[in-house]
């Protein structure tokens, strides 16, 4: 179900504002910020460089907090909580999906996505589970023992989408997902993110390409650090195929 009205808010950022000092001069990298996010929601965030969305993705992935305002996460109070706090919420609640992949180099594939399972608490043998069912969901698992360098680009970015998904968060982030990828690869990518949002995934696109942004179901523009438009996408990209049908390879 796409945003339905009887839902809580997943993410609810109320006027939030983060500046910082630069010698004597302070930037306001956003300056008031509003936004509600609910389960199930596909969003891309585009604007011009230095409009705020990195600082906003930050603050969303609880990376960073608000100099102002409030900022709640499945109606916790993300503002509030100190360092250790932070990383409980981030590791549990988000999975972060990179431009450069971010994957260790010396370890195979199932090594890489277990990563966010080592201070979970599971087993060995659960982690491992938890790994192999996420790899399979991103139609890799005759993929487990291969390393990274083993891996073409396209390959290497669905290790990353697994591992931003093995700890099943309430929210998948991705900054720039094609960036490093040719065409083709990166329609691939967003067909796979097409595929979690059917699957009742919640979605955040940081994008500079339009074509990328089109795939989700919503846009949110910043500029200067503020919200200069967000509006819904009327013919999303992908929209009308069927997701399921298509092999994922």
């Amino acid at each position: 179900m796409e945003n339905g009205a009887d839902h809580q808010a997943l993410i609810e950022l109320i006027d939030v504002k983060k500046i910082y000092k630069m010698g004597v001069e302070l930037i306001r990298a956003l300056d008031g910020v509003s936004i509600e996010v609910y389960p199930n929601e596909y969003v891309a965030v585009m604007g011009p460089s230095g409009s705020g969305k990195s600082t906003l993705m930050n603050m969303i992935g609880c990376l960073d907090t608000p100099s102002e305002g409030s900022y709640y996460l499945r109606g916790q109070n993300v503002g509030e909580m100190v360092d250790d706090e932070l990383a409980e919420i981030r590791n549990r609640e988000v999975g972060f999906v990179f431009q450069t992949f971010n994957l260790l180099p010396r370890v195979n594939c199932l090594q890489n996505v277990e990563l966010p399972l080592i201070y979970s608490g599971k087993t060995r043998n659960q982690r491992r589970q938890m790994a192999e069912r996420a790899l399979d969901q991103v139609g890799l698992s005759d993929r487990v023992t291969h390393k990274p360098n083993e891996l073409s680009g396209g390959q290497r970015q669905r290790v990353a989408v697994a591992r931003a998904l093995v700890n099943n968060p309430a929210l998948v982030l991705a900054d720039e997902p094609t960036g490093n990828l040719d065409t083709k690869t990166g329609q691939e990518i967003m067909l796979l993110f097409e595929t979690l949002y059917r699957r009742g995934n919640t979605l955040m696109v940081v994008t500079h390409e339009e074509e990328v942004a089109h795939h989700a179901r919503r846009i949110v523009r910043l500029r200067d650090g503020l919200v200069e438009s967000d509006v819904r996408v009327e013919n999303p990209i992908l929209a009308h195929q069927e997701t399921e049908s298509i092999e994922v390879v």
